[in-house]
């Protein structure tokens, strides 16, 4: 409940309130799987054997993406491209989570080439954070109850791909096969205008779980890669492919054309074909693994060979094969969307309420 009365608050240091320390060096020949997440500067990036963190914790991107924080509610591997919050001076650790989601990292990059954080220039930071304990957590458990229900629904979401996914490996593990250029067009021709404003998706947007983008913006064409309603955006470059990034085209209206990076290749379901029967494809481990191995270029700069595609063999399935597996998934693509445009109105609730909460313009009770 919001009401007038104001919460007795403090300015201090950040130092004051957390110590950082520099994460601890792993390298990918040293990863040795396990249960446990290792926290890179833009999140999980594997899993090892042994942990160097008790959770909760958090970390703060150090090198290379700076500025990114993360909360981990059980232990962790801190790696050495982050900060992570070594100790919390009697105040509360997803309180202090959402405060250092408020402060601009980038403005303490004390790299040059590539950009760094040292925590020392951090500490000396000067926040207004409410004086008790009990206040902090309620603050956190309003901004809390938005980030559960979303991820509640990519759960949700993650469970309905996973149904789609097995009966596209039913309906693909038939003997009798095809190429995927009998079934899909890859990067078919479609008119923009240049100077014309369309809907713009930077790679940045585009999931490496899941379906939906995260956001798009409105930009003049100029160039890039172009788009319409239903296709599947597939990232051709590394290591985007390698972490995922697929998206299905749900946010243009029908008729209308976007655009976006040059390095997706765009997957467009021919007459008769599912365009969900298009998606499941592209998420398939057997071709993911087919279209990496495809790659060519200098190390880091490796790109899908888009002609290569087309020879990948499918099952060969039927007209009312095509139809049936369209009429059992779509309601589930239904929900997934539905869940994920939630998900957008819930996340902008919550960036709307942090730094008010986290300044005291929005006090709680």
């Amino acid at each position: 409940m919001f009401f007038d009365m104001a919460v007795e608050r403090k300015i201090c240091q950040l130092g004051d309130l957390i110590q950082l320390q520099r994460g601890h060096d792993l390298t990918r020949s040293e990863m040795e799987q396990g249960n446990y997440p290792i926290a890179g500067s833009n999140g999980i990036i594997g899993y090892h054997k042994d942990f160097t963190t008790n959770g909760p914790g958090i970390t703060i991107g150090r090198s290379g993406n700076i500025g990114n924080v993360f909360f981990y509610k059980n232990d962790f591997w801190a790696h050495n491209t982050t900060l992570y919050v070594k100790s919390f001076d009697n105040c509360d650790p997803k309180f202090i989570y959402y405060l250092l989601k408020t402060l601009n990292f980038r403005g303490h990059n004390s790299g040059s080439a590539v950009p760094s954080l040292n925590r020392n220039y951090l500490h000396p930071i000067e926040v207004s954070v409410p004086k008790k304990r009990s206040d902090q957590e309620e603050i956190a458990q309003i901004l809390s109850s938005l980030d559960n229900k979303i991820e509640l629904n990519l759960q949700m979401n993650e469970t309905l791909e996973k149904m789609a996914q097995e009966l596209f490996n039913e309906l693909n593990s038939k003997e009798s096969k095809v190429n995927l250029s009998n079934l899909i067009d890859l990067n078919p021709r479609v008119s923009l205008k240049k100077g014309e404003e369309a809907k713009y998706l930077g790679m940045a947007e585009v999931p490496e779980k899941g379906m939906s983008i995260r956001e798009f913006i409105y930009r003049e064409f100029t160039s890039g890669t172009k788009f319409e309603l239903h296709d599947i955006l597939l990232a051709r470059i590394t290591p985007c492919l390698e972490n995922g990034k697929t998206a299905f085209v749900d946010f243009l209206e029908e008729n209308e054309v976007g655009f976006g990076s040059t390095e997706f290749i765009v997957m467009r379901a021919k007459q008769g074909i599912s365009p969900y029967f298009v998606y499941t494809l592209a998420r398939n481990s057997r071709f993911r693994e087919y279209a990496i191995q495809s790659m060519t270029g200098t190390s880091g700069r490796q790109r899908v060979q888009t002609d290569r595609l087309n020879h990948f063999e499918i099952g060969d399935i039927s007209e009312d094969e095509m139809i049936t597996f369209n009429e059992t998934v779509k309601p589930l693509f239904d929900r997934i969307k539905t869940n994920s445009d939630e998900n957008r109105g819930l996340a902008q609730i919550r960036d709307s309420l942090l730094p008010r909460l986290m300044s005291g313009k929005i006090e709680i009770n």
